[in-house]
């Protein structure tokens, strides 16, 4: 699974990081990016999307096909 961050739809509430720290982190911008290739299970990726309130975490599986949201 692949993760991306839309920054036009992050406003950076900082769910992100809180859910998953050692895999994203806020930037000078207050934007959230991918801070760590570590990988974290595919579970755990969803519960960053889900988390998201603007839907600007991506996942697509590994066919490059968008999955959520």
């Amino acid at each position: 699974m692949k993760v991306l961050i839309d920054r036009d739809l992050c406003t950076g509430v900082g769910n992100c990081v809180a859910v998953a720290p050692s895999v994203f982190k806020l930037d000078v911008a207050g934007k959230a990016v991918v801070n760590n290739a570590k990988t974290v299970t595919d579970e755990k990726y969803r519960e960053v999307a889900e988390s998201c309130p603007m839907n600007a975490v991506i996942l697509q599986n590994d066919l490059g096909e968008q999955i959520y949201p």
